[in-house]
């Protein structure tokens, strides 16, 4: 009995060793994994609408973040095991898209883009679909001696896409049409910009006699465009709807489509349309759409200049007419995003001390203002100069209407050339997660430190007269006043010799005889 649980215990210890062994290995692998420099995202963050059958390119741009090159850039998408998660036909058995390299961040050839030419599946339905792809790279680094080596990174990146129900499965029978829209989750949509649309129905619940089956011609939306694609704040851009008559059989005419903006502000003197016509109206007239056929209707809107950065939503009615005159009312909503721009101010930079010696550090400090409506995400401040080491400060968000310090400690390098100029970079993101950088410059003199010996030498000098008198003023001041006592004495002298000649003139006059004695 005493062997076997010794036996027991030695199994239980060595379990417990294992065990740890394997927990700190495990720990150890999974601090260096290193962590990708590359951005990647789709164009604008935008997300992709595809229609069945049609071809389209899904486009990825990438960009490199880090100070170093990244080589042997490698996209390939992820294909699910079931054919029913991955929206599109699959013609190869692999697919992949490269990129030689990228630059370090901040030079030309930093970034990039890959392609990938995908075709809806006709089963794929009005839904979204997660596309994930794997992302290898290779970060070159060099040594002291510029032997170059590469260290390997991978990872994966998901994005949305939309995809589109086949005609066929969208015309008549109305709960295909509203199962499929209501796939589309709202969210998704009001982020990247969407649209629904709505019934059709005729004026008085009436239906058309040459219809024969008494369905209901239906004009949807099937996708808007801007242009500009970005919609600012304050500006103007036309909107293009694009439009498709659903029915293969029947035309309609005499179409009436009219846009209702949202209602935007907080008083009185701000409340209007966050949309108004640049032409003062809202209405667009079209004669007609055959059946089955796509037509586009444009207006040219404005953008409420104090819009919050967000997306706003736009009812568009429609009014038509089917073969017989008989009238049919619809609708329809579009989501459009506003973007805000960016606007922020730096104070003057403060500078303590001016300029510096190798070795030693100046204090930089100026406040960052946001002056726009939009918040700015993860700011840092990079201050980079040829006499100074690299500094990296990190200031957080910034909300709209404040402001935030940028203080940073500068240490030369070595002697500046020139005015010895030094760019502060500041990076920021907005809500998409876009990078964006500003440049500000100013000027920090670095000299060269002052040898030991000569630092002695000057600190004896300049002590030196502290020490004793100040001997050549005393000597000048001393022979001034030696000069003035003897020029005294001298007038005095003088003056005394000319009062004695004087009296002895007078006495040499009284003692001679008169002119009576004479005679």
């Amino acid at each position: 009995m005493k062997r076997v649980s010794r036996w027991l215990a030695r199994v239980c210890m060595a379990a417990v060793l294992f065990g740890a062994v394997g927990l700190e290995a495990v720990s150890v692998n999974a601090e260096e994994a290193p962590v990708s420099p590359l951005v990647v995202e789709t164009p604008e963050n935008r997300v992709q609408t595809y229609q069945c059958g049609e071809p389209q390119d899904f486009v990825l741009n990438i960009r490199n973040t880090s100070t170093e090159r990244i080589a042997n850039v490698v996209v390939s998408p992820v294909l699910k095991d079931k054919g029913d998660e991955w929206p599109f036909v699959t013609d190869y058995q692999s697919y992949e898209a490269r990129l030689e390299g990228l630059n370090p961040s901040g030079t030309e050839g930093d970034a990039g883009s890959v392609v990938f030419g995908f075709t809806q599946r006709d089963d794929a339905g009005a839904a979204r679909y997660q596309l994930t792809f794997q992302i290898t790279a290779g970060i070159v680094t060099v040594d002291e001696d510029g032997k170059e080596t590469i260290e390997n990174i991978t990872t994966e990146k998901s994005f949305y896409v939309n995809t589109s129900a086949k005609i066929e499965e969208i015309e008549n029978p109305e709960e295909n049409l509203e199962e499929n829209q209501e796939e589309i989750p709202e969210d998704l949509m009001l982020a990247a910009g969407g649209f629904d649309t709505g019934e059709a129905s005729y004026v008085g619940g009436g239906g058309s006699s040459s219809s024969g089956n008494g369905s209901v011609p239906r004009v949807i939306v099937t996708g808007f465009t801007t242009n500009p694609g970005d919609v600012r704040a304050g500006s103007d851009f036309v909107l293009t709807v694009h439009l498709k008559n659903t029915s293969k059989k029947t035309r309609v005419n005499n179409m009436l489509f009219e846009l209702q903006a949202p209602t935007e502000g907080k008083d009185e003197q701000t409340i209007a349309p966050a949309f108004l016509p640049t032409s003062g109206s809202n209405s667009i007239y079209m004669e007609g759409i055959p059946a089955g056929g796509t037509a586009d209707i444009s207006i040219s809107l404005n953008a409420k200049s104090d819009l919050v950065q967000k997306p706003y939503e736009i009812g568009l009615s429609m009014k038509y007419e089917d073969s017989d005159a008989a009238q049919i009312e619809a609708g329809a909503s579009l989501s459009i995003p506003v973007k805000q721009n960016v606007r922020f101010e730096f104070s003057e930079f403060e500078i303590t001390p001016e300029s510096i010696e190798v070795g030693s550090e100046a204090n930089v400090s100026c406040n960052l203002y946001n002056l726009g409506r939009i918040k700015l995400y993860n700011v840092k401040a990079i201050f980079e100069g040829d006499g100074i080491k690299k500094e990296e400060v990190f200031l957080g968000n910034v909300e709209p209407g404040t402001s935030t310090a940028i203080d940073a400690m500068l240490e030369g390098t070595k002697a500046s050339e020139g005015e010895g100029k030094v760019k502060m970079t500041l990076s920021y993101e907005d809500e998409a997660g876009t990078v964006a950088t500003a440049e500000e410059s100013f000027n920090l003199m670095v000299m060269e430190a002052m040898e030991s010996g000569g630092d002695m030498m000057t600190e004896g000098m300049m002590e030196e007269p502290k020490a004793g008198l100040p001997i050549v003023p005393i000597a000048v001041a001393a022979a001034i006043v030696i000069i003035l006592i003897v020029v005294t004495i001298m007038r005095k002298k003088r003056k005394a010799r000319k009062l004695l000649a004087e009296e002895e003139e007078l006495l040499d006059e009284l003692d001679g005889p008169s002119e009576d004695e004479q005679q």
